[in-house]
């Protein structure tokens, strides 16, 4: 006598009541994807079956694979769009540190380490996922923190400032360049910090 069938991907549309549930599983599954498979190697139909529905859901709630990537990274990014609430925390002698440190606690965390090098992968390895990633970066992040300096060329400031820490964090988490990689997180900082806190208010 056969086993029990094993039960098959949703089809269509799920009830309402499950459309929550479902969306939140789709996105899951698409950090997965794309943080071991990167943006070229992932599909619809790869995300899909790893979230255990019909490709058409996936394109019924998000569209494009750019647009789920998108939608997935912005997710995966929340934790990041807090920064410029860490330069109004504290005197403006003390940004630097504050920006630096608050950045590599984000990265130092496994929980949102992991999505974020799956956007850094991709976004190095492909043009599209590179313009989603600037794209986001720019609108919920360098221009807020652009919005609390006080000073001229505030935009590139802050673009400066976030290339540095983008760039340690490649170094150290991406390549795993070392003795970066093994290097202990407060002398990273001590480092880094100063440079940081030049790009955002010297004269």
């Amino acid at each position: 006598m056969a086993g029990d069938p094993q039960p098959s991907r949703r089809r269509g549309r799920p009830p309402r009541t499950e459309s929550a549930d479902t969306r939140d599983r789709i996105l899951a599954a698409a950090r997965e994807e794309f943080s071991e498979r990167g943006y070229e190697k992932t599909s619809v139909r790869g995300i899909a079956k790893a979230a255990g529905v019909d490709s058409a859901l996936v394109h019924h709630y998000f569209g494009t694979k750019e647009q789920v990537f998108e939608a997935a990274i912005a997710v995966a990014f929340a934790p990041a769009l807090n920064a410029p609430e860490a330069l109004a925390a504290g005197p403006v002698d003390g940004v630097g540190e504050r920006l630096t440190r608050f950045v590599f606690g984000v990265w130092e965390n496994p929980t949102t380490r992991t999505p974020l090098l799956a956007i850094l992968r991709s976004a190095v390895n492909n043009d599209t996922a590179a313009a989603v990633f600037r794209r986001l970066v720019a609108s919920q992040l360098l221009r807020r923190i652009a919005a609390q300096l006080d000073l001229p060329d505030a935009e590139l400031r802050a673009e400066l400032a976030a290339a540095q820490l983008v760039g340690t964090a490649m170094m150290r988490y991406v390549v795993k360049l070392e003795p970066l990689a093994s290097a202990d997180l407060e002398q990273i900082i001590a480092r880094v910090a100063p440079v940081v806190q030049h790009h955002l208010t010297s004269t």
